[in-house]
């Protein structure tokens, strides 16, 4: 027994009564929905989306919605006195799914204008120093563009004949082609081959662009990198980019900052490190280290009896942000204690005495120089006292 058919307005959530534009939306809906091409391999979504095609056909048909409103399922059948069913491969889904596949790929499929379109953008790049991508420059790049050729002034044709309106898809640019889909035959809208889109041809090409309209020409850009800009980000110059096409402006360029790495600083975000070196009796003794900044050396005092690795923070003085000029990073510095290689006698006899009057021992050449006072145990105090 064959499996009982649902009411085609059951299928598509609407009422008896609903006018051509609520059915239109609701099958539109359940087909972006359900199209096999968004669900490849389920049989399930293929089967909702040929039972939605098949509702719309019959209900979006004046006679045929007579019909099935007066004998149901059976008028397509050959039963209760109905038509002895109908070809599905003679209907036009072609403005439902120019729609669908227009959403579904981006396209646009229903655009048959060929007005006027933005050019491409250009990528380029452009090498500078670290301290550049911090406080910003003028830099000058060397590009190879197309501008309009002079001898035919864009048209592409040679100078006294002009295009001609393509034969193929009528000026239009875009043409109609009937493909088979899964209920018969399916009319989809493309870009004419013909003339690309154009809407015309050239019978006769200049002979300076080879019937493109433009030529290339060398040129020097001036490119301004703002401060605080960081590695691999892009400086984007307006209208720098390919000609237009009938008439639209040219696209933009798009210049990649590529930053060479400092042999002082490293950068992240807006923040920056730093390493600086003090000496033993800097860290010991506390007092006054230079230290180097991106905007040059400042004063610092160290606090007494700092540990090597020791980090600080030098507020404000990281790398300027890009949305806001009056707001900086700051820098992270690492004190590192500089243990002497080299010492003359009179230095390490004073670095001995240091030790021992802090309570140390010091080795030379591994024979003990000078014994530490044994320490007094437990019953050694207790006889003193």
């Amino acid at each position: 027994m064959a499996e009982q058919k649902r009411d085609y307005y059951e299928v598509l959530g609407v009422d008896r009564n609903a006018d051509d534009a609520t059915l239109k939306k609701a099958y539109r809906q359940l087909a972006k929905k359900y199209h096999p091409d968004m669900h490849p391999g389920d049989k399930e979504a293929e089967a909702k989306f040929k039972e939605a095609s098949e509702a719309y056909a019959v209900l979006s048909d004046a006679e045929k919605r007579r019909q099935y409103d007066q004998f149901g399922h059976a008028a397509f059948d050959g039963g209760a006195g109905g038509a002895g069913g109908f070809d599905f491969s003679g209907m036009d889904f072609s403005d439902i799914f120019g729609d669908i596949f227009g959403d579904f790929f981006g396209g646009g499929a229903r655009r048959t204008s060929n007005g006027p379109m933005k050019g491409s953008n250009i990528r380029t790049s452009i090498r500078i120093k670290f301290e550049e991508a911090v406080f910003g420059c003028e830099k000058e790049i060397e590009l190879t563009l197309k501008d309009e050729c002079p001898t035919c002034k864009g048209s592409g044709a040679k100078p006294g004949t002009s295009k001609k309106t393509c034969p193929k898809c009528g000026g239009k640019g875009k043409i109609v082609v009937t493909q088979q889909s899964l209920f018969g035959m399916m009319q989809n809208v493309t870009t004419c081959p013909d003339c690309n889109g154009t809407g015309q041809i050239i019978e006769e090409k200049c002979s300076d662009c080879r019937g493109t309209g433009y030529i290339a020409k060398k040129k020097r850009i001036q490119v301004s990198i703002p401060a605080g800009i960081d590695n691999g980000q892009c400086v984007r110059i307006r209208e720098k980019g390919e000609p237009g096409i009938n008439g639209g402006p040219r696209g933009d360029l798009l210049v990649e900052v590529r930053v060479a790495p400092s042999d002082k600083f490293e950068r992240s975000g807006y923040d920056v490190y730093s390493i600086a070196p003090i000496s033993f009796a800097q860290a010991a003794l506390g007092g006054e280290v230079i230290i180097e900044t991106l905007d040059g050396r400042v004063s610092y005092e160290v606090t007494p009896g700092t540990q090597t690795n020791t980090r600080i923070r030098l507020k404000g003085k990281g790398v300027p942000s890009l949305r806001n000029a009056n707001a900086r990073g700051d820098q992270y510095v690492t004190l590192v204690v500089q243990v002497p290689t080299s010492m003359n006698a009179a230095a390490k006899e004073a670095l001995r005495t240091f030790d021992e009057n802090c309570g140390n021992t010091l080795k030379e050449g591994g024979v003990q120089v000078r014994q530490e006072k044994k320490r007094k145990g437990f019953r050694d105090k207790l006889k003193d006292l």
